[in-house]
């Protein structure tokens, strides 16, 4: 999951506090890269964790709400452990930069560790990362109401299903509560239990893969990680009968509201978004047009082809285009190879009036954001979900 970009609680790309205040735009790739840069050397840690004279703080929520928190726990900490599940991807080590809620007073100064995630104006605004804010007095803070909405499920894995040699599609029926009400785009985060080889439970964020409009069951596709943490216990712990805890939905990044043509490009399991919102133009009967550029390493890296043909069949707008980098010797390949985004390049040469959807690691990302902003393609108008 995704995980990704600031993509939570953003209203047309904007995101949005209860006072009115904006940060910047999700779209802001040249300086949201530089600063993904500069925090992946800071690697910053979680606010430090120590209560302090065993004395209590008051958190206090959007004017209306009061929590006593032990001081010396991180804000990011004291909001989760009181079921307010402001998301995070890194585990409150302040490298995502998604736990934003803004400070109206005891918050401190802004840490060199949030600088780098931190707009101007966010920073202007006192948003803040609130991993790194330790509780050491009396604090107000203000969270996006859409975060306060977020709830955990009670869920029971149904369905695995091998896509490719390392990703799978998971089906989670929703048991308590039976339903969830998203937006195709939205992610989840799952609880990972403690295992045997982790001894801790931790959250992951996934994009939602499943049909808004079937919402009593949630489809995750998950791609195994190198010594990942979660991937390899959904990989070789999770069997189907299992209970998985959820949490969600969260972010926002989706379709605009609007006729323009789009340009999705995506490569391993950030395919989930788009499945998700292809079912749901399925279901209006789309008629917008859009040219989905999927990459792989190799052949054995592409999934779903047959549903994307599906797709082409009954979405007149709807065209797929699978690209293989370095098809294998013994792989047989007809199809584009290389780079996807040379792909985008080779297909279309103005770009000005269409719309982009990414999703994908940071690389995948920053490359294809370059590649439209060269054809044309207005930044405003860039929209992604960058994995952290």
């Amino acid at each position: 999951m995704p995980a990704s970009v600031l993509y939570f609680f953003i209203i047309h790309g904007v995101l949005t506090f209860p006072d009115g205040s904006l940060t910047g735009h999700c779209t802001g790739s040249t300086a949201m890269a530089e600063a993904q840069k500069k925090q992946a050397v800071l690697r910053a840690e979680p606010a430090a964790e120590k209560t302090v004279n065993s004395r209590f703080c008051k958190v206090t929520i959007n004017g209306r709400r009061e929590l006593d928190v032990p001081a010396g726990k991180s804000l990011l900490t004291a909001l989760r452990d009181e079921k307010i599940l402001v998301p995070t991807v890194c585990r409150g080590r302040g490298i995502c930069g998604v736990c934003k809620v803004k400070v109206l007073h005891g918050g401190g100064a802004i840490l060199p560790t949030e600088t780098p995630l931190l707009t101007k104006e966010e920073q202007r605004c006192n948003i803040r990362l609130s991993c790194q804010i330790t509780v050491q007095n009396d604090i107000a803070v203000e969270i996006p109401e859409p975060v306060l909405s977020v709830r955990e499920y009670d869920t029971v894995c149904t369905e695995i299903e091998e896509l490719t040699y390392d990703m799978k599609r998971f089906r989670f029926e929703l048991k308590n509560p039976p339903s969830m009400k998203f937006v195709a785009g939205q992610f989840v985060q799952l609880l990972c239990p403690r295992y045997k080889e982790s001894s801790e439970a931790v959250y992951r964020a996934y994009s939602i893969a499943s049909n808004p409009n079937d919402n009593g069951y949630i489809d995750l596709i998950i791609r195994k990680a190198p010594r990942g943490i979660c991937t390899t216990w959904c990989f070789d712990y999770l069997k189907t009968g299992r209970s998985v805890r959820l949490s969600g939905p969260y972010g926002d990044f989706h379709l605009s509201d609007t006729d323009a043509p789009i340009i999705c490009i995506a490569g391993g399991s950030g395919m989930a978004p788009f499945v998700s919102m292809l079912n749901a133009m399925r279901d209006i009967r789309s008629k917008r047009q859009v040219s989905y550029f999927f990459g792989g390493n190799t052949v054995r890296d592409l999934c779903l082809q047959e549903q994307m043909k599906i797709f082409e069949s009954v979405l007149p707008g709807f065209m797929f285009i699978p690209v293989v980098a370095r098809p294998a010797e013994n792989e047989r390949w007809s199809g584009q190879t290389g780079l996807v985004t040379e792909a985008v390049q080779r297909q279309f040469k103005d770009l000005s009036r269409h719309e982009g959807y990414l999703c994908g690691g940071p690389g995948m990302i920053d490359a294809s954001i370059k590649v439209l902003k060269g054809l044309g393609m207005p930044d405003e108008k860039i929209y992604y979900d960058r994995f952290a």
